[in-house]
């Protein structure tokens, strides 16, 4: 990519969009277009049609998605299944007719079967069943590392599509209902602390900042303690503790977005289709049980209560540990240590409160 090269970054205002965004500044590239969902839909097919006939990027990176937890995923599949598959085909097509030079397309790591073998291979893609409660969302993330694949294929452009791993980080979402899991704990154990501190002043603060989902917040009378404090305990937190779902048993490999941003940049920098193949893992290759994440993110936010597992809400898949090989062969590995990158993405939170 040239300093001055128009790139578009389709959802830049999320977690991995706006740590692209980010990085892209830092290198010194100065003609970065952006949109905003009310600015343009990208499941229209229409709006993103003319978007790109009018602007005509040169380079695309698509981080834009409807994304949730696994409770967001099994409540709204129908969603998640029809508004990423719009979004994933508008953007690819619309790339080919507009002659964009490369497109860089960021699925997910839940694009892999269930009980894959660990750590999961690019080549596990499709060999058995996926996760039912994310399988909605899998499946638009497959249709669209397909669609660039068979557009590289017939028609010769050069779409690249990676694969990363659970990411956190500056930006993320802490709605409660639709939150992936780190900012979800972390927020749990933030709200936990704050009640036992007696502070509803940052209570209520952080809950109009970030809302907590479910329909509570249209409940929530904040001239009345105790109709805060129930509000928080129906998201899982409690003065005397903090209830987590599942029993903690399953691994989760977690990146920094700042991590992911500096992988994207440097495959768009250096590597094309014809090096990547049909898709490539961004991870380290290193995973952690969800009880000992539990524990450090604790730890970090400096929540001192007791720790309660609901046994009876499900785990998600056992174990999702990408395989690191093809992306380190191609020259690139991860900086941000988990501890410090935690750290880092709390201290945001904080801050982002604040403002």
């Amino acid at each position: 990519m040239e300093k001055h090269a128009k790139i578009y970054v389709a959802g830049h205002r999320g977690l991995v969009g706006s740590a692209i965004v980010r990085r892209l500044k830092a290198e010194g590239f100065d003609n970065i277009i952006t949109r905003s969902h009310a600015e343009l839909d990208l499941t229209d097919q229409a709006q993103v049609n003319n978007f790109f006939a009018r602007e005509k990027p040169e380079y695309v990176f698509l981080a834009a998605a409807k994304v949730g937890g696994i409770m967001a995923n099994k409540t709204y599949p129908a969603e998640f299944i029809y508004k990423n598959l719009m979004i994933g085909c508008n953007v690819v097509e619309a790339c080919y007719k507009n002659g964009v030079k490369k497109l860089l397309n960021l699925g997910s790591s839940c694009i892999y079967p269930r009980l894959a073998p660990q750590p999961m291979k690019e080549d596990a893609l499709l060999t058995s069943e996926l996760e039912p409660t994310n399988e909605a969302y899998a499946i638009a993330k497959i249709a669209a590392i397909k669609l660039c694949r068979y557009y590289n294929q017939q028609y010769g452009t050069n779409f690249i599509s990676v694969m990363p791993t659970n990411q956190y980080g500056a930006g993320d979402n802490f709605n409660m209902e639709t939150a992936h899991l780190l900012p979800m704990l972390m927020r749990r154990f933030h709200l936990a602390k704050l009640l036992q501190k007696n502070d509803f002043e940052a209570i209520i603060k952080d809950v109009k900042k970030y809302k907590l989902g479910w329909g509570l917040d249209e409940k929530i009378n904040f001239e009345d303690e105790a109709s805060i404090i129930s509000a928080l305990a129906q998201i899982g937190a409690y003065k005397n503790k903090v209830v987590v779902w599942g029993d903690g048993s399953v691994f989760r490999e977690m990146m920094d977005a700042d991590d992911l941003a500096d992988a994207c940049f440097y495959l768009m920098q250096n590597k094309d289709a014809k090096d990547i193949g049909e898709l490539v893992n961004i991870t380290d290759g290193t995973d952690i049980q969800l009880k000992n994440l539990i524990e450090l993110t604790a730890r970090i936010v400096e929540y001192e209560g007791i720790i309660e597992y609901d046994t009876t809400k499900p785990n998600g898949t056992p174990r999702k540990l990408m395989d690191a090989t093809k992306i380190k062969a191609l020259g690139w590995v991860p900086k941000i240590k988990l501890e410090d990158g935690i750290a880092k993405a709390y201290d945001w939170y904080k801050a982002s409160v604040e403002c």
